[in-house]
Order: C-alpha cells, then structure tokens, then sequence
C-alpha cells in the first residue's frame, strides 16, 4: 500500500489533487483509516493516478476522464478511443479559434501603428529635450534593490528584461514585471518640471548603476532620447534604453483590496522555508514546476501557511521563491502582506510606504 504522499510523489499528482479526485470519486483510495483518515493506495492505482495525471495535464474534461478511467481496463476500448479522439478534435478546433483571434489582434496591432512617431514619447507627446532630473544615491539604491529581483529572462520578451524608469513630477518610480510578478517601488527627484517621460533600462545597465550608488548625496539621471545616463562624482554609466513600450503598470496594479497583516519578516521567512509545499496544475512559470506555498489568514487577522485540513477555496497559493524573493526585497523586517481572493494577486507592501510593493500572481493548485 502506498502512503497519500508516496502515491503524489510517484504519480506526478500533488496531495492536495488526490484528496480532491477522492472527494470526486473519481480516484477512491483502497483504504481510508477510520480514526485519522489517513489515506491509503493498492499498488494497482499508481498506473490509474499516471493516467490520470496525463489526462489533467491534456485537459481533459472531468467528465471524460472519469469515462476513460472506467474503460481503461476494459477488453472494449472504443469508447476511451472515441473519447480520446474528441478531446484531441476539441483541443484541435481551440486552437484554430486561437489562431484566428491573434491574426484579428495582429491586424489590429497594425492598424493602429504609426511609423512616423518618435521612438519616445511622453504622456503629454514626444520628449523635445534631454531630462536630468537629479535623486538620491540612496533613494535610487533601495529602489532598484527593491524592483531587480522582478525582472523579466524570457527573450522571447525582451521589454520585460529591464527596468522602467517614469519619471513625473517629483516622483520617480521604478517598475520591474516577468508576468508572474511585479515590483513598484518610488524615490523623489528634484529639477524635472517638465512632462512625464518613461523610458526602459535594461538590465546590464540596471546593474551598472547600482554598482555607481555607494555614496550618499545627490546624483544626475540624464534621459535625452532614447540614451539614458546617470552621474555620481566623477564616475558615470549611460547606455541605450529598450525600443519597445513597457506595459501600462498603472492598470495592472489595480487590484481588489484584500486582508493585510503585518508580519515579521525573518520568522515568517523561516516559516516558507520550513513549511509545506504543494503542486500546482499551471506550470505557468516558463513551463518549469515550481514549489507553491499556500496562504491563509487566520481569524485573529495573522497570516500562514496553510495545512491539510484547511479549505482550497479560501487559500492563495503562489511560487515559493517568488515569495521570498519578494519579502528579502521588502527592504525591512516588519511588511505587510494583502491576501485577497485565491484568483487576485498577494501584495507584499512596506508599512510606512504604500508607494513601494510587490505583487505575486496566484497559480492554481492541482484541484
């Protein structure tokens, strides 16, 4: 008999999915210990769950697999054929559908380009001289510590694989996104009074002016078209931004208001590290598995992780690295997380500064 934590670790479905195909009836383990209700599995279901589990991952409907599983041992496999051939005949026709959509956005794309604006504009229209607002070395330094760790790898998505620098006012705020996280954080300048210019740093240069911020006082943040440079002392780094636009953050960091809790950030980092993880179903993270740690709020108003016994339905599960990438990056030993619905992003938020957060997408646990 295989344990419930044996039968995920050797069938590619996590605890929390089987516990949920039980629930279902659609996989019922052998035994069930009547005092714990502990879980147990006949050697013959490890094929059952492996089927299953590929089933999931084609996304099969639960209806059908529950057919297939019924059929599979069967001496009569037409129906699991039949079965098989119309989920792949679905699966064909959404993607066609797919394709037709994104030939009817492309077109659209191409519609509205404009060939004969400038590579950089500013929310008030094209940038007609050089900027050289001037910030805090320290300022700018907790900033870019506090949005580097978000940034995009894909090179699929190269636009991602910078900073955004959106200077308005005397505000300067720095955006870092890969899809799956977003970090905002802000610093004051001095010296712009002019329109709100954006540009995207990429990161070789992100890096390079970290390296320059060491000293305290004031430093010189130049962007004159498309070049961006930025000056301390006698010392200086400048390279070309991005061409692409950085998506609209603005929109994106609009998200229903969840419940906060203050943490102390080293025991509850202690407590990621130590506490359970789980599967989930969307590999969404660049087709690589990752670990979730599953959220909760208790009724005193504290976070945790989440246990066995606690429903999925109330719970926000994220990627385990991503979160303690996101708390080290907090930049303080107190910082408040907002859980809200298990679809709406956890925000990791600074107390003393609504202006510098983090956001982590929710990834769907196996059920």
């Amino acid at each position: 008999m295989r344990s419930i934590g044996e039968m995920a670790r050797d069938s590619g479905l996590g605890v929390s999915a089987l516990r949920f195909y039980d629930r279902a009836g659609v996989l019922v383990p052998a035994r069930v210990d009547p005092v714990s209700g502990y879980r147990w599995y006949a050697p013959e279901q490890l094929d059952e769950a492996r089927l299953l589990a590929r089933l999931r991952r084609a996304g099969m409907p639960l209806a059908d697999i529950r057919l297939v599983l019924a059929g599979w041992s069967g001496a009569d496999t037409d129906l699991v054929r039949q079965l098989l051939q119309a989920h792949l005949r679905r699966l064909e026709q959404g993607l066609s559908d797919a394709r037709t959509e994104f030939s009817a956005l492309r077109a659209l794309l191409d519609h509205r380009e404009n060939p004969m604006a400038p590579p950089r504009t500013t929310a008030s229209g094209p940038v007609p001289t050089a900027v050289r607002p001037a910030v805090s070395a320290s300022g700018l330094a907790a900033a870019l510590d506090a949005v580097r760790f978000a940034a995009g790898t894909d090179p699929e998505l190269p636009v991602l694989g910078g900073v955004l620098f959106d200077v308005e006012g005397d505000a300067l705020r720095l955006v870092a996104t890969d899809r799956y996280r977003m970090a905002v954080a802000r610093t004051a300048v001095t010296g712009h009074g002019g329109p709100r210019v954006q540009v995207t740093v990429p990161l070789p240069l992100v890096d390079a002016m970290r390296a320059l911020l060491d000293d305290e006082g004031q430093v010189r943040l130049t962007v004159d078209g498309d070049r961006v440079t930025l000056e301390t002392g006698d010392r200086q780094t400048a390279g070309q931004c991005l061409g692409q636009d950085f998506p609209d953050y603005r929109r994106l960091v609009r998200i229903p208001a969840g419940r906060r809790a203050l943490v102390e950030v080293p025991a509850f980092r202690e407590a990621v590290l130590a506490g359970p993880v789980r599967a989930g179903e969307v590999r969404a993270q660049d087709g690589v598995s990752c670990d979730l740690s599953v959220l909760k709020v208790t009724d005193d108003g504290a976070p945790a992780l989440a246990g066995e016994g606690d429903d999925d339905r109330d719970l926000v599960a994220v990627n385990r690295a991503f979160l303690l990438d996101a708390l080290a990056a907090g930049g303080s030993d107190r910082l408040v997380l907002e859980i809200g619905a298990p679809t709406a992003p956890l925000a990791i938020r600074r107390p003393d500064d609504e202006d510098t957060f983090s956001l982590l997408m929710p990834v769907r646990l196996e059920n």
